[in-house]
């Protein structure tokens, strides 16, 4: 028996159900991954234990050495990795690194640019009900109508006319490449800081299979538990001048003592990213999404901007009138987990959505392939095309349940 079976039975059968539910279902959520049991191990760690305000060699508190030692070599590693001149891992989430980020060199109600929520971007980016959008004036831009990519030079002259003192680059919902030498001169043009956030494409960023902003930007922020498949947390990265600035803003600006397990599961994460398998998996990742994406195009759906070059997709179902939010249910009682996602000039809400977003970075650690895609492909469409009705439902989640028998998750945790 565990220590946690025997103390809290509660806690540990739902930690349990959980790890029945991510073996038994195709996770295709794109912010979502598996952490290899390295991380698991540095994750849930005795480093939980230390208080350590501050950085390495000049923390406010005693007994530091052997987490200082956690928290450099997740630095050395993450400027190895990406090429950055500094690096700050203490961040709890993504959205902290933004907030860091807008906290150095901004000031409330100055003028920032951010893609639109549901054209693609984040809370983060300028949403009104995030900080971001309440403190500051954000103009979003958006994509395109008739191509659904993003028009760099509509957003340039966008930049002309509203002169941010930043323009914000990145997404959670966009499937193409991000042109990070067109958003640099948007900057340029009216001398705005250019922050990019890396969230969902930092593994592709770092393996070389996306165009890398380290040096186009100002600031890079990240999370690194997505494609980059670390534990849950966040990271900014920076050009040296803005160094001092950025780790006060993080300690003490918004943040007091780091999670130390986490930033030594960073530090195994960054480790793992570091490797030939890593870029082999990131390669697959890409692969695997864009032959999901192609299946279901030629089954007739709505693929948003056409396909993907990158790890997630969305698929549109704006012309049919079904909402995303019905599917995600439906796709979920058949063993398959998506989120309802807005697309392009959404006319549902976005609790609905008129969209759901497809990622392939879980399954694709899992070993799934080319020709898993195609049968997921038809899994999907299949409960789509049936959708109310129960039993194909059913039927499907045990089909499901057969091929995520034959790609064993944590096996030794069931």
């Amino acid at each position: 028996m565990s220590y946690l079976e025997k103390t809290d039975p509660e806690i540990y059968k739902a930690i349990l159900s959980e790890v029945n539910r991510e073996s038994d279902k195709l996770e295709l959520i794109a912010s979502e991954n598996f952490v290899s049991e390295a991380v698991l191990e540095a994750a849930g760690g005795i480093m939980t234990n230390k208080y350590a305000e501050g950085y390495p060699g000049k923390r406010y508190y005693g007994g530091c050495e052997f987490v200082d030692i956690a928290e450099n070599l997740a630095r050395e590693r993450a400027k190895q990795l990406f090429g950055c001149e500094h690096v700050n891992v203490q961040p709890h989430s993504g959205s902290q690194a933004n907030m860091a980020v807008y906290f150095t060199v901004l000031n409330p109600g100055d003028k920032v640019m951010g893609l639109d929520l549901s054209h693609g971007g984040h809370l983060t980016h300028g949403h009104p009900i995030n900080f971001s959008g309440k403190l500051y004036q954000f103009h979003t831009y958006q994509v395109d109508k008739d191509t659904e990519v993003i028009n760099y030079d509509k957003l340039i002259e966008q930049a002309k006319e509203v002169q941010p003192k930043m323009i914000v680059a990145g997404a959670s919902a966009y499937p193409r490449i991000l042109d990070f030498k067109k958003f640099r001169q948007a900057c340029d043009i009216c001398g705005a800081y250019l922050m990019v956030d890396i969230a969902h494409i930092a593994g592709l960023v770092a393996t070389g299979l996306h165009p890398s902003p380290v040096p186009y930007a100002d600031f890079v922020t990240t999370t690194t538990h997505k494609t980059l498949r670390g534990p849950r947390g966040g990271m900014v990265m920076c050009k040296e001048k803005y160094a001092a600035d950025l780790d006060r803003t993080v300690m003490p600006g918004i943040q007091g003592g780091p999670l130390m397990h986490i930033i030594a599961a960073k530090a195994v994460a960054l480790k793992e990213a570091l490797t030939d398998e890593f870029k082999e998996y990131q390669k697959r990742i890409v692969a695997n999404a864009a032959a999901l994406a192609g299946e279901l195009k030629k089954a007739g759906y709505h693929i948003v901007s056409g396909g993907t070059d990158t790890h997630l997709f969305l698929v549109s179902f704006v012309e049919s009138g079904l909402t995303g939010k019905k599917i995600e249910k439906a796709l979920d009682k058949a063993g398959i987990t998506v989120n309802k996602n807005t697309v392009p000039f959404d006319p549902q809400k976005p609790f609905i959505t008129s969209g759901i977003r497809i990622g392939t970075p879980a399954i694709t650690t899992r070993g799934m392939g080319l020709g898993e895609m195609k049968i997921i492909a038809g899994f999907i469409d299949e409960v789509i095309k049936k959708l109310d009705m129960k039993s194909v439902q059913e039927e499907v989640a045990k089909r499901v349940k057969t091929l995520c028998d034959k790609f064993p998750l944590y096996p030794g945790r069931k």
